[in-house]
């Protein structure tokens, strides 16, 4: 059996993702090496995600590369992966999700989003978040910041912002738990769809019998299942990473809850709505969830804001 090349962001969070994936292929009795790119998103740290433009901007030259052969898979985030991949590729695993919350991280004590008295200043480059803080928090201010986990928090060390708000599964991987100051509900902060799990991308012409041993190696059944029903509602949507959708699925006996909605840029609305389904077909529940939220006037909400992005 050959070498599986694992295509990877040089990032510390992401060297850590194809350093869980290497364990988990090495588990299985499947050798591997890890090869790092750079990508247009880490290049571009001035400008916000949503003005370099949303699909596959931490993608692209990792793609390039699965499709001539230099490398075998691609790990991602799962949270970062458009909805609709390029033709020529697919996601064939995803590993066990992490906590799916987003947590305020910060040096200093005494952060308290609720507090509408003192003056707070978040450090976020997520256009969900933004407009979820506009909606339920609409005291607070934001700050656009980007680049990796530790920029960030040197940025903000230096004065940038108070706290920086983040999705715990990034925070804990890179084993800054003790500076969280505040894990954020589910209810107000869904996540963003996939947030918490590892996504393995591969070219659809990869070895069949690769592939098999791949998805034996690191799919999560369970968290596959959740994810692909996340997907087909944000594949519905076209949302990217500049819009402010959201959905988190979670198993009740034998079926599969879908939460979701959108909020506008402003804040000013926000749907959410929930189904309810067959685990047998996660992407018709991903699809339902999406139709009800156009039909309660999400659709409305989704052309002010491709509008505004645009303008």
């Amino acid at each position: 059996m050959r070498k599986i090349k694992i295509g990877t962001r040089g990032s510390k969070l992401a060297l850590w993702q194809a350093y869980h994936v290497e364990d988990l292929l090495k588990k299985s009795g499947l050798e591997s090496e890890i090869v790092i790119i750079d990508t247009k998103g880490d290049q571009i740290l001035d400008v916000s995600i949503s003005k370099i433009g949303s699909k596959g901007v931490f993608t692209q030259e990792l793609e390039d590369q699965l499709l001539d052969g230099r490398i075998d898979i691609a790990v991602h985030s799962a949270k970062d992966m458009q909805s609709n991949l390029p033709e020529g590729f697919e996601i064939i695993a995803f590993t066990e999700r992490e906590k799916e919350n987003d947590v305020l991280l910060s040096h200093k004590k005494g952060i308290n989003l609720k507090d509408a008295s003192q003056p707070l200043v978040l450090g976020t480059s997520s256009t969900r978040r933004v407009a979820t803080l506009k909606h339920f928090y609409p005291h607070v201010k934001t700050v656009e910041v980007r680049g990796n986990l530790q920029t960030r928090i040197r940025k903000m060390e230096e004065g940038l912002c108070d706290a920086l708000l983040l999705a715990f599964a990034g925070v804990h991987r890179m084993g800054y738990d003790d500076q969280i100051v505040e894990e954020l509900s589910l209810e107000e902060f869904t996540p963003a769809v996939g947030q918490g799990s590892v996504a393995i991308e591969v070219a659809t012409i990869l070895d069949s019998e690769i592939k098999n041993q791949l998805i034996q190696a690191c799919n999560h059944q369970e968290t596959s299942l959740k994810l692909r029903a996340e997907r087909a509602y944000l594949r519905v949507l076209e949302g990217g990473c500049s819009i402010p959708v959201f959905a988190l699925a979670h198993t009740e006996q034998d079926q599969l809850v879908l939460k979701g909605g959108i909020v506008s840029l402003d804040g000013a609305e926000r749907i959410t709505l929930e189904v309810k389904g067959s685990l047998e077909n996660p992407e018709s529940i991903g699809q339902e969830l999406a139709e009800k939220v156009f039909a309660a006037g999400g659709k409305r909400i989704l052309d002010q804001i491709k509008s505004t992005l645009n303008s």
